[in-house]
């Protein structure tokens, strides 16, 4: 199995189960069980971004070079604004919305 692949399976793992732990937490009021699946669902989209980048980095082709900082770059820009994102939700007078 291509690094990739595995990147890949494991990331959609990640995010399936975490989906289902999210569901059932909320389902029967349980706080903690829920964050844990939103936790899993992101640990599995970042796991399925890093198997791109792997992928645009295993391809030596200029342009490829460009798409790898692209995703990397997109990937540091959406973890920085989900990360303001919660910082608002849990404490919005200490952080302005982004």
């Amino acid at each position: 199995m291509s690094t990739t692949s595995e990147h890949t399976i494991k990331g959609k793992y990640d995010e399936v189960a975490g989906k289902v732990k999210q569901g059932v937490g909320e389902a029967v009021g349980n706080h903690k069980l829920a964050n844990e699946g939103t936790a899993q669902q992101v640990k599995g989209h970042a796991e399925q971004a890093w198997g791109s980048v792997k992928e645009a980095v295993a391809d030596s082709k200029p342009e490829r070079d460009q798409k790898a900082h692209d995703v990397r770059e997109k990937i540091s820009s959406t973890a920085q604004n989900a990360k303001e994102h919660i910082q608002h939700a849990v404490d919005p007078k200490n952080h302005p919305k982004p």
